[in-house]
């Protein structure tokens, strides 16, 4: 047979993170003790009042399609939010209800992208960020911000990346993977930026209200009109709320843009789950007083661990502001020898760390940063503890 399949499939890379806590899940069903640092979801259950809006939608019927782009009830409920929150103006037509926040990136650009289009995106970069790009027929333009910026990129260098195909500049603060928020000026830095290069920002805020300390989230697209035109924005339930598996995500935009990615949806997935939106609306229109009880908890395990690190020999990290990560530069460990052999690359130090000491982290080749390691701290803070303690051990073995 002389049949061939995609390229474009081919060519995209597995979700490395997804892989790594497949296989800390794998370990512990075969009785192993494995600490997982990789997981990208918090260890909380979904509030009860979630939960039984769920159960009420069950048992009311409430088990049929919806509209494509989502019920009118979450849609209000996200204007709500939005105006609320955000200090951003998107009317119900504006919005978009989709399955998670990957479908709604994935809806953005393939709402916005033509072929060869070009997309900024600056590492350390969530790894999905380049494949979605990519699946939409778009290209990825990779800038760096190293540890001096803390991670951040400045208006200049978007300036200087911009062509005559850019077509976007991606934005995610608090980000994945550095924890990192983007002040007021830097934001308006970045909007004079997109406004005089009359580009998009598709500003990802899913980890909007897990920000610490005195830092604040702001959205981009709130600061004036002009920028507000040019900005998309992506948020959703999962992080804030502890409701990964209910796959809930959605998005602000024009009318014309919201148009686009409802006609795509409803020919790719048809609406979001039923069942999910009953309690979507409920996690934003009921008692907020669990989420702050989850950020207080990931304040006190960030405090813990950003301390614990930066003792240990060889690593450090810049303390995260908001999500519920740790980058932490390894550059130092992967000239040391263990077990007679240099270690060289950080998946080679996740492999050593995964089969030697039972401890699972993300190596962040695929974030765009290869001396660099990922820490989830959405675990238990005597996980944390222990899986730290075997950090720590094999650190001090290195010759």
């Amino acid at each position: 047979m002389s049949l061939t399949l995609s390229k474009k499939a081919q060519a995209v890379k597995p979700s490395s993170t997804l892989a790594i806590t497949a296989r800390a899940k794998e370990l512990k069903l075969q009785g192993i003790d494995v600490v997982g640092f990789g997981a990208g979801e918090p260890d909380f259950n979904t509030p009860d009042n979630i939960n039984d809006a769920a159960i009420k939608a069950i048992h009311d019927g409430f088990t049929k399609y919806t509209p494509a782009s989502g019920t009118v009830e979450l849609k209000e409920a996200v204007s709500k939010k939005f105006k609320a929150f955000n200090k951003l103006n998107y009317a119900p037509e504006q919005i978009v209800i989709s399955n998670g926040g990957k479908h709604s990136l994935t809806n953005i650009f393939e709402a916005i992208l033509n072929h060869g289009d070009e997309v900024i995106i600056p590492a350390p970069y969530w790894l999905s960020y380049p494949e979605i790009v990519k699946l939409a027929d778009g290209v990825p333009v990779i800038i760096h911000a190293d540890k001096s910026q803390n991670y951040k990129v400045t208006a200049e260098q978007i300036a200087a990346a911009c062509t005559d195909k850019t077509k976007a500049f991606i934005l995610n603060s608090p980000s994945n993977p550095t924890g990192m928020v983007y002040t007021k000026e830097e934001l308006e830095s970045i909007a004079k930026v997109i406004v005089e290069k009359d580009i998009y920002v598709v500003s990802d805020e899913i980890y909007e209200y897990l920000v610490y300390g005195k830092n604040q989230h702001i959205s981009i697209g709130s600061l004036n009109d002009e920028i507000f035109k040019r900005t998309i924005t992506c948020s959703g339930l999962s992080k804030s709320y502890a409701m990964t598996g209910w796959r809930i995500g959605y998005t602000g935009s024009s009318k014309e843009i919201a148009k686009l990615m409802s006609s795509i949806q409803s020919h790719q997935t048809s609406n979001p789950n039923s069942i999910a939106q009953k309690a979507a609306t409920e996690a934003l229109v009921g008692p907020q007083e669990t989420v702050h009880i989850m950020n207080l908890e990931f304040d006190k395990r960030r405090e813990y661990m950003a301390k614990r690190i930066n003792a240990m020999p060889y690593i450090d990290t810049i303390i995260p502001q908001g999500a519920f990560y740790l980058f932490v530069d390894t550059s130092k460990v992967l000239n040391k020898i263990y077990k007679g052999k240099a270690i060289e690359t950080t998946s080679r130090l996740a492999e050593i760390l995964i089969d030697d000491y039972n401890v699972a982290v993300v190596p962040c080749g695929d974030f765009g940063f290869d001396d660099h390691i990922r820490l989830s701290y959405a675990i238990s803070i005597e996980q944390i503890e222990k899986g730290l303690d075997r950090i720590e051990n094999l650190l001090k073995s290195l010759l």
